[in-house]
């Protein structure tokens, strides 16, 4: 019995324990950045990722999304995107990962934008809109890529999956102009999230000699928002975020009331 047919009949017998994240990527040859590594430690339910581009982000999540799938018979996981592409390409770093693995989950079936466990787990990847994502639930892991571009409607139509499940929620982006509910929760939104934030100064992939030629290339504006991850105001506003917020007052009355009656 050669060795490779030996280690198949042992995990017959004693099969091993679902993979961890972190286990996931070493087994993929690529072992945790420590941003990365303080993702997979957390225990919070509601993570917000402000990174920049090719920092790693969707790496992480798709680790997260396979462990899940594998620790957690008949888990739920959800992949969302503003885009069908965006989200299939998330999907096929999952993908990638469970092919990368020695001991993979048993896959039952899969298609181009689903895989079914034989533990009875599923990973959907879904473009974003109200009407792809309705009829969902018992969710355990909610997935938001480009959360910074998700409309919020659609992203207060996406909470109450979880409301049964108890599921966890990663949201993952650049920045998008001080605007939108990921610029909300990242501001204001208490201490129920866990904020991670990654700069390209911080990811050691990216060399210094790129991202000087990516500021002169790009121009202030864009580099800061792309690679510092910086919620900048928008080039054609007349007047900043701060402007406008420092010129509300509630002890102005106001011109035209509203009757609240």
């Amino acid at each position: 019995m050669t060795a490779s047919t030996w280690e198949r009949f042992a995990d017959l017998l004693d099969p091993p324990a679902p993979p961890e994240a972190a286990e996931l990527m070493t087994a993929a040859g690529m072992p945790a950045d420590p941003w990365q590594a303080e993702v997979l430690e957390s225990t919070s339910d509601r993570i917000l990722l402000l990174c920049c581009r090719q920092a790693g982000k969707s790496t992480i999540t798709a680790a997260l999304a396979l462990s899940v799938a594998a620790v957690e018979p008949g888990s739920l996981v959800l992949l969302l995107s503003p885009s069908q592409r965006q989200s299939g390409e998330l999907f096929r770093k999952v993908s990638n990962f469970l092919r990368s693995q020695p001991h993979p989950p048993v896959v039952s079936s899969q298609t181009a934008l689903t895989i079914t466990f034989a533990n009875g787990s599923r990973i959907v990847a879904l473009p974003g809109s109200e009407e792809t994502v309705r009829g969902f639930s018992g969710v355990r892991l909610l997935v938001i890529d480009e959360a910074a571009r998700v409309d919020d409607n659609l992203y207060r139509s996406l909470r109450p999956m979880l409301a049964v499940s108890g599921g966890r929620l990663v949201a993952m982006t650049t920045p998008w102009g001080k605007r939108g509910w990921f610029h909300s929760e990242w501001i204001d939104g208490g201490d129920t999230w866990h904020r991670v934030k990654v700069t390209a100064e911080e990811c050691p992939r990216i060399s210094s000699d790129f991202l000087a030629e990516e500021r002169v290339s790009l121009g202030d504006w864009w580099f800061r928002q792309e690679y510092e991850v910086e919620f900048v105001d928008n080039a054609s506003q007349m007047f900043t975020f701060e402007e406008v917020t420092e010129a509300l007052s509630a002890d102005v009355t106001p011109l035209y009331p509203t009757n609240n009656r």
